[in-house]
């Protein structure tokens, strides 16, 4: 059992406060902590990049957290290891962070070919770019003739299962609290905190704490979490500032232009696609010896992402939404409507066609999907443009292990085609990260800030991750913080033991009645709360009421208060029974009276409401009404008391009926109530003669009236 002492509720707020009554008061109690278990596995992006996905289970609940694929493989290899989840039906929900295919792209599959039955999250605009960029990879993959893992048919059916969440709302499913933060990682990017039982936990996906051209930094989260699962992409390495990668990335693009070249740039359809968009817009409208060369934004999904991207300018930072407000893009078609639009472009043309359409005018910036240069039309340009000396190809973001970006970075002399045929590698090649991942010294802030006791890391490369484990654990102990890190593989279970306290909020009336003071050192025992009046230990104040369970939240309020606070009402069960007698009913009541202390016998008149009918009333509410010569009917209001004096009374009319001739006399009147009339008569009389009866005798006869 435990023992709770009363508090009162200070501090940070909490999604999980009740709703405050007239008065607004409520004061909370704090158990005595139990050990409980967390256990944590990466089914995907432990100690690599790529198909990530994290599973947590807590007292019974299991939550998965993103469903994606590597995008250095193909087919069910890619996929994250779903077999090693214990049970898939018993997950409760999924939580997809963003809309890159490395955690999102196997949700189609998982919803499909598992058994899977929980609830799927995802903000508004990752919902809606998730169909875009799926609907592309199954087309992208079924072009490549590689096994496919879904279909429309089941892109579509995920469509239909998946739910919307806003950033800062709290969700509640099957226990478990949930609400999401922004992660400036890309547009719709959410970093989840789950809260179950007490024990908060935040997994932040992929995130970035420096605003750019168009998105936020990842938010700090208001509420502490008790553990941080995090990524660990970049390791112990910084980033350039911003400033100086601009520079170099618009240097490189301008002198490869103006010596003849071409330049390919590897992207994703979205993401850090639209930063750099806006990046050469704005450096082409500054340097107009630079318009004769065309910018093609290459990609299928071109229009239609841009679209999505014009939707959700809300989500977007104030440098965005102050130039749609104000209309001030200076590369505006002319169109009304887009006036101020920061994503309708002058310089840059959209090139939805395959490689068939591109007349491949000269000098040109070519922005071409896959980022990974393992298919599609940045490939093929690849290929076409390697062997040139004069071309740049130029990659902006984080190449996982057993790509070709991330081999070319590696500057081979030579590179296999997609034909099969190996030629000489010519091209420049440059990697600017303008990746938006956090770095070390971001990660680094962002732990000293939260201060978890905890702290798993994921997607990384082992190496890295290693270096960044490291680096962490000597920061932490310079700052004196006792902080654990975890860096698991895949498919390793790891364990935390936590002592959570479990917290009784008292609210409305009972919280009144407690009136704590701030420094109080009040005590609550077995569920009862004692307050303190004066200061004084040994004088307490007893209330009580009923405490009410949602999920792990304990809520005590008074029974009148119950439907202000919770969803419940308080209800009344009115007992009756019929039970026949053979004895009369004056012999009832006195048997009655020999086991019960406190019985009445209200005879007809006695009763306001009297219906002409004797009555037997029992203490503290059980009352036997004389229907007829043979009939009693037993009324109470059932509460544990109530029930069992009624189960009593049915033992003792049992008993009666068992053995009548050892309980009454041939007139009806039990022998001991006889001897009993006689004795008090003869005191009447003044004979002095007083019956006299053996104690054996007298305990006998009480025995055998109960038990027969």
């Amino acid at each position: 059992a435990m023992v709770p002492s009363v508090t009162h509720s200070k501090g940070r707020s909490d999604p999980a406060d009740p709703p405050q009554g007239a008065s607004g008061a409520i004061a909370s109690a704090s158990a005595s902590a139990s050990s409980d278990t967390l256990e944590v596995m990466p089914l995907g992006a432990g100690q690599e990049v790529g198909r990530s996905c994290f599973h947590l289970k807590y007292k019974g609940k299991s939550v998965l957290f993103d469903c994606g694929v590597h995008p250095a493989y193909a087919g069910l290899v890619a996929l994250p290891y779903f077999d090693n989840i214990e049970s898939i039906e018993g997950i409760d929900v999924l939580l997809v962070t963003h809309f890159h295919i490395d955690h999102c792209a196997a949700l189609p599959y998982f919803l499909a070919k598992t058994s899977f039955k929980g609830r799927v999250f995802m903000t508004h605009s990752t919902k809606a770019i998730y169909r875009l960029m799926l609907s592309d990879f199954a087309r992208v993959g079924k072009a490549a003739m590689e096994e496919q893992i879904f279909d429309e048919r089941d892109l579509q059916r995920s469509m239909e299962r998946i739910e919307v969440i806003d950033y800062h709302q709290e969700v509640e499913v099957s226990g478990i609290r949930f609400w999401c933060y922004p992660a400036g990682h890309v547009l719709g990017a959410a970093m989840f905190m789950v809260d179950i039982a007490g024990l908060k936990f935040l997994y932040t996906g992929d995130y970035n704490r420096e605003e750019d051209r168009h998105l936020k930094g990842a938010e700090l989260p208001s509420i502490p979490p008790d553990v941080v699962c995090i990524e660990a992409t970049y390791g112990v390495q910084t980033h350039l500032p911003r400033t100086e990668r601009e520079s170099l990335f618009t240097e490189v693009i301008a002198n490869a232009l103006q010596n003849g070249g071409r330049v390919l740039c590897p992207v994703f359809a979205l993401g850090r696609t639209q930063e750099l968009l806006l990046m050469l817009e704005e450096f082409w409208t500054k340097n107009p010896e630079l318009r004769n060369f065309p910018i093609y934004y290459a990609s299928p999904l071109a229009k239609r992402c841009m679209a999505v991207y014009q939707t959700y300018i809300n989500q977007m930072n104030d440098r965005i939404r102050s130039q749609l407000r104000g209309g001030s893009n200076a590369s505006s078609s002319g169109d009304g409507n887009n006036a101020g639009n920061p994503f309708v472009f002058e310089h840059i043309q959209n090139l939805s066609g395959g490689i068939a359409d591109f007349d491949d005018p000269g000098p040109c910036v070519v922005f071409a999907s896959p980022g990974m240069l393992q298919s599609g039309l940045s490939r093929q340009l690849f290929d076409r443009w390697c062997q040139n000396s004069k071309n740049a190809c130029v990659i902006p973001g984080y190449c996982p292990e057993g790509t070709l970006a991330k081999h070319v970075l590696t500057e081979p002399k030579e590179v296999q085609l997609l034909s099969g045929e190996v030629v000489p590698l010519r091209m420049s090649v440059h990697y600017i990260s303008f990746s938006a991942h956090a770095d070390y010294n971001q990660t680094s802030d962002f732990l000293s800030s939260l201060a978890p006791s905890k702290v798993v890391l994921v997607h990384g490369e082992a190496t890295e991750m290693g270096r960044m484990k490291s680096a962490l654990m000597r920061k932490f102990e310079n700052e004196g913080k006792q902080i654990e890190i975890f860096n698991p593989k895949n498919c390793q279970t790891v364990t935390m033991e936590f002592r959570v306290d479990k917290h009784v909020r008292a609210v409305g009336r009972i919280a009144e009645a407690i009136n704590l003071s701030t420094d109080s050192s009040d005590k609550i025992t077995d569920g009862n709360a004692n307050a303190d009046t004066d200061g004084d230990d040994n004088e307490k104040r007893h209330v009580s009421g009923l405490i009410v369970q949602k999920g792990f939240k304990h809520t005590l309020v008074d029974p009148s208060d119950l439907q202000t606070y919770t969803k419940l009402s308080a209800g009344m069960v009115m007992q009756k029974q019929l039970i026949p007698i053979q004895v009369t009913f004056l012999a009832l009541q006195d048997q009655l009276a020999l086991v019960f202390s406190r019985t009445k016998l209200i005879k007809p008149g006695d009763a306001v409401d009297s219906d002409g009918k004797e009555r037997i009333w029992i203490d503290p509410g059980v009352t036997l009404t004389h229907e007829s010569e043979h009939m009693v009917k037993m009324e109470w209001k059932s509460d544990p008391l109530t029930d069992t004096i009624a189960d009593s009374v049915v033992t003792i009319v049992m008993q009666l009926q068992l053995k009548p001739e050892l309980n009454r006399s041939p007139t009806g009147v039990p022998y001991r109530v006889m001897s009993s009339l006689a004795k008090k008569q003869n005191e009447q009389d003044g004979g002095g003669v007083k019956a006299e009866m053996e104690e054996s005798t007298m305990i006998d006869e009480v025995l055998e009236s109960i038990f027969g």
